[in-house]
């Protein structure tokens, strides 16, 4: 009985020991058949190549066909409704809108999607606009307008003549020297007005002279400096625009409301600030603006 445990305990060590030993094959060394793969036939059948990729008709659809969009401003309250194209550019855009009646001109225009301002190089489809989305209008600082009022007629009953020409009483020539149109941010002087007399039966031998008369219009409406000063010292306090701002939200019930209103009350005095206040009275009252104005 001893004998046959000491040979199992035997066999075992070997056992162990030879399975530590790597296993080395000589370099001839083939693999049974029976344990290979078996090959699978391949056929030479020619493959025909990929269709061409057909592009969706959802996406020539959304770039080529129009959409209508509404141009809307709260304060003046006005309404515009134009077809456009996503592939045009918001400066495009700007001018078709400044082409309607009543419409405020492309250069004072500020459009807005969901209060994001549209840049005027970029093309309309960059910002996902929709089939009857609504674009906020509002002016630049600086600009007033008013889609109410009446449209200005310009006078064309006025005869350009030669200065050298006669005219009846009350007759109207125009200086050659003075430069039409002008610039219309400032006040320029306007052509002189020269008035020829009719000749009188009264005094036949009287000599008949042009007066020449030179209107300037530079002169402005007068102002009180006391005034815009004790103005000034009150737009410019940030706790007038804290108790503003409180009391806009007791009178509007959305923060939406609340803070058109302030934004349109800060428009207002922006001409008599400097970008100094302006920023002194957001940081206080804690409402921020676009590009930190």
């Amino acid at each position: 009985m001893a004998e046959l445990q000491a040979e199992k305990a035997f066999a075992r060590t070997f056992l162990n020991t030879i399975s530590t030993q790597p296993v080395v094959y000589p370099d001839d060394y083939r693999q049974p058949p029976e344990n290979s793969l078996k090959r699978v036939p391949v056929l030479p059948i020619p493959v025909p190549p990929p269709p061409a990729r057909k592009p969706r008709v959802e996406e020539t659809a959304s770039t080529s066909a129009s959409i209508s969009l509404v141009f809307r401003s709260l304060k003046p309250p006005a309404s515009f409704t134009l077809s456009v194209q996503p592939t045009d550019t918001v400066s495009a855009i700007k001018a078709q809108l400044a082409a309607q009646p009543k419409a405020p001109p492309a250069d004072a225009q500020r459009l807005l999607l969901k209060g994001k301002a549209l840049a005027d190089g970029k093309l309309l489809k960059e910002y996902n606009v929709k089939e009857g989305d609504t674009i906020n209008l509002m002016l630049k600082p600086g600009f007033d307008w008013n889609p109410n009022a009446p449209p200005t007629t310009k006078n064309t009953d006025i005869e350009m003549s030669d200065a050298s020409a006669p005219k009846p009483f009350g007759g109207v020539k125009l200086d050659p020297n003075a430069k039409p149109g002008g610039d219309k941010k400032r006040h320029q002087r306007v052509p002189s007005v020269v008035l020829s007399p009719s000749p009188s039966s009264e005094s036949p031998g009287a000599v008949e002279k042009d007066i020449l008369l030179t209107l300037d219009a530079d002169v402005g409406p007068v102002t009180n400096a006391e005034t815009l000063s004790t103005y000034h010292e009150t737009v410019s306090n940030p706790l007038f625009w804290e108790r503003l701002y409180a009391f806009l939200k007791n009178e509007f019930k959305t923060e939406a409301d609340v803070y058109t209103a302030f934004e349109d009350f800060l428009r207002a005095a922006k001409g008599s600030l400097t970008a100094f206040e302006i920023a002194k009275i957001r940081d206080h009252v804690g409402v921020i603006g676009m590009a930190g104005t």
